[in-house]
């Protein structure tokens, strides 16, 4: 009778350890109590739980349960773990990206340990959403910890700490920094930081001191935090400089034995004021009744960088130059950006040319590419060619206005075959001697520019033709700019949005959508909901990136485009010189999956050092704003969030935010399906467009924003 007895003793036991390790199985978010698992397994009564916890014993022996805050749990050292990269958002939660796993790992902010933003983390997953969502998680260790970098101001604490106080949404505590380590740490001063160490017991990382950048304030101080915020260079490394300067200025006498030479051809160059690299030039002479031979001039960069050089990997990894508002960090160092490479007038120089023969119908009947030797007889600015083009007078004025009379009809016919025209006003910043700005003012599109424009997308079309395809017809590896038709949900929603105002948009594919975006934006030009309408139909449109894999550029309604036109300040750029090199000597077909890896680096680096440029615009418009409180400016609603109201000032494009809640008499909500933010009481209505008057709230130039309230 004992032998049985101890028999269903060990069969009750083993039958409810399998159901509880099931159990915690399906639910490893959950804890449970002992009352809570005793129950649940058919044992509620006193022996019932005398046999559950002789099981969760066993079970916490093993490593199976860990026993916390009175309560069991699957020990998450049980479940499968995953290796992968955290991403950090602005309320401090993460998503973790693992190879292989369809969907990321959503981390609460109290499951995050010590992992920041770039880390590489191990993770379990705790919970699986039952509607598809993603899968919740706990970081259970840092594997690696991310080499980036933070923008933080010193307070010193104590003789021996101080802190780094950080703004970035990608960090969500301060960081602590030894004085003894480094005593030269003053109260104020802005500096870059890197994460050292994180115990787990730590409630602040340890830092690690990368650079003092200045005071707080400071503009060339604030410059150097934006650009490095965005993980963007503000100097050269010596040894790049070095280099650089190595390399010789002197025209070999092979250099012109294996080049065309074009001294003696009206060349000119058309640039901003301010500029100081030109890396394009035009040359025109007459070869018949009604015909020229116009030539587009590129630096030839790819002359004094070789690949696989020092200043060429540097050069890679930029991909850009950058433009902040007060400055232009560039892609390579100067003595080749302002130097060597620079199209200076009066100054032989080697070129990349496209040579076109084209006549008065606009046909072009022979074309050329090669490398050349040049001389810029003149330097226009923008403002003198104008000049020349409006009065008919000045220096080669025959030359310019037969230039501009062929750009112009490029320009026709570009738009006639359906390239889409977006005008949207740029502002522009003056500056003091310290980099305050003292004033706006709007930078203007007139036909100097459009000439120049049109013979560098003319070169750019020609090379791609050429490169793509050759004299066989077969295929060939390629750096592309390619721009991807609208995409339907935007367009969509674009055409619901103008009905507001009276605009009727029918075009739903190809051609005639450019056509009739360029028919309605020329319409509203100069009406207040002008800025509006053409904002929501940029923002409808793709983004133009570059790839080896050639879908056209829709934008410019061009079957085949590159970049070819500016090797000083793009990376794809010196890419297509060595693919039209390579081709004209009739090499083999490059590495295509090479190329591509380039170009989406290049596309990556694009992105970024627009917002850094966008960044050094926010800061100018916070800095020129402040101390304007009293004034009252006339604006339009340019954006609505669920938050706030963005409003952009008529006579500066400066735009600034009515937080929702500020707005009195009402309670206001967000219609994110008819864009428009209404009161709950009144009904009151604001959309995009509306002209509204404003002052300025608060500003804070640590963050970057400037609030509005409503006058």
């Amino acid at each position: 009778m004992a032998k049985k007895r101890s028999k269903n003793i060990r069969v009750s036991f083993e039958h409810r350890a399998s159901f509880l390790a099931q159990l915690l199985r399906e639910m490893p978010e959950k804890s449970f109590t002992l009352k809570h698992l005793a129950a649940a397994s058919g044992g509620a009564d006193r022996d019932g739980r005398d046999l559950t916890k002789a099981i969760l014993d066993r079970f916490i022996e093993e490593g199976i349960v860990e026993y916390t805050s009175h309560k069991y749990r699957l020990s998450k050292s049980n479940l499968p773990h995953y290796e992968g990269t955290a991403q950090m958002t602005a309320s401090g939660s993460m998503f973790v990206t693992v190879e292989g796993v369809e969907q990321d790992i959503f981390i609460n902010p109290r499951n995050t340990r010590t992992a920041l933003d770039g880390d590489r983390v191990e993770v379990v997953i705790t919970h699986h959403s039952r509607g598809g969502g993603s899968p919740e998680g706990e970081v259970t260790q840092v594997v690696q910890r991310s080499n980036r970098t933070y923008i933080g101001i010193v307070e010193i604490h104590s003789k021996a700490l101080a802190f780094a106080l950080t703004d970035s949404r990608k960090i969500p505590v301060d960081i602590a920094l030894s004085r003894k380590k480094y005593p030269a740490l003053e109260d104020g001063q802005k500096v870059l930081v890197r994460v050292a160490e994180w115990y787990d017991d730590a409630k602040l990382p340890t830092g690690e001191l990368v650079e003092i950048l200045g005071k707080e304030g400071d503009n060339d101080t604030e410059m150097h935090a934006i650009l490095a915020e965005y993980d963007l260079p503000y100097h050269f490394d010596e040894k790049v400089e070095a280099a650089a300067e190595r390399i010789p200025a002197k025209i070999t006498e092979r250099d012109y034995a294996e080049r065309r030479d074009m001294r003696d051809v009206v060349t000119f160059t058309i640039d901003p004021a301010d500029a100081k690299d030109f890396d394009d030039a035009l040359s025109i002479r007459r070869i018949g009744k009604d015909s020229w031979e116009v030539g587009v001039h590129i630096a030839d960069v790819t002359h004094y960088v070789r690949p696989g050089s020092i200043i060429d990997l540097e050069a890679e990894a930029r991909a850009t130059s950058v433009y902040l508002v007060d400055r232009t960090v560039p892609m390579l160092p100067e003595r080749l950006s302002n130097f060597l490479c620079s199209l200076r007038p009066h100054e032989e120089k080697l070129c990349f040319s496209a040579v076109f023969n084209i006549n008065e119908n606009l046909e072009i009947t022979r074309e050329w590419f090669g490398r050349t030797i040049i001389y810029s007889d003149r330097r226009f600015t923008y403002a003198e060619a104008q000049d020349i083009i409006e009065t008919g007078k000045g220096d080669f004025a025959e030359e310019m206005l037969t230039l501009n009379r062929l750009a112009q009809g490029l320009r026709e016919a570009r738009i006639a075959n359906g390239a889409l025209l977006f005008d949207r006003r740029e502002a522009k910043f003056t500056l003091d001697e310290k980099g305050k700005p003292t004033g706006v003012y709007f930078k203007e599109s007139k036909e100097a520019n459009h000439l120049i424009e049109e013979f560098m997308l003319l070169a750019n079309k020609r090379v791609a033709q050429f490169c793509a395809k050759g004299k066989s017809g077969k295929t060939r590896p390629m750096v592309y700019r390619i721009h991807d038709k609208p995409d339907s949900e935007k367009l969509d929603r674009f055409r619901t949005f103008i009905l507001r105002f009276g605009l009727i948009f029918k075009a739903s594919k190809g051609v005639a959508i450019a056509r009739e975006m360029n028919a309605m934006l020329g319409k509203i030009k100069g009406k207040p909901e002008e800025n509006a309408v053409s904002t929501l139909a940029i923002r409808s449109m793709s983004k133009a990136v570059y790839s080896t894999d050639n879908i056209g550029h829709y934008g410019l309604a061009f079957p085949y485009y590159t970049h070819f036109t500016s090797p000083i300040r793009r990376y794809p750029d010196m890419m297509v010189h060595r693919l039209l090199a390579h081709y004209l000597d009739k090499g083999k077909n490059p590495d295509k999956a090479a190329l591509e890896a380039q170009c989406e680096h290049s596309t990556e680096r694009e992105i970024v050092a627009a917002e850094a440029e966008r960044a050094s615009i926010k800061y100018k418009m916070v800095e020129f704003m402040q101390g304007q409180g009293d004034k009252i400016f006339d604006g339009h609603i340019s954006g609505l969030t669920e938050w706030g109201i963005f409003v952009e000032l008529e006579d500066s494009i400066i735009e600034g935010v009515v937080h929702l809640r500020d707005i009195e008499g009402d309670y206001y909500r967000f219609d994110e399906q008819r864009y428009e933010v209404y009161g709950s009481s009144s009904g009151h209505v604001f959309t995009l467009g509306d002209c509204v008057r404003v002052r300025v709230k608060a500003t804070d130039l640590r963050r970057r924003t400037l609030d509005f309230e409503f006058v």
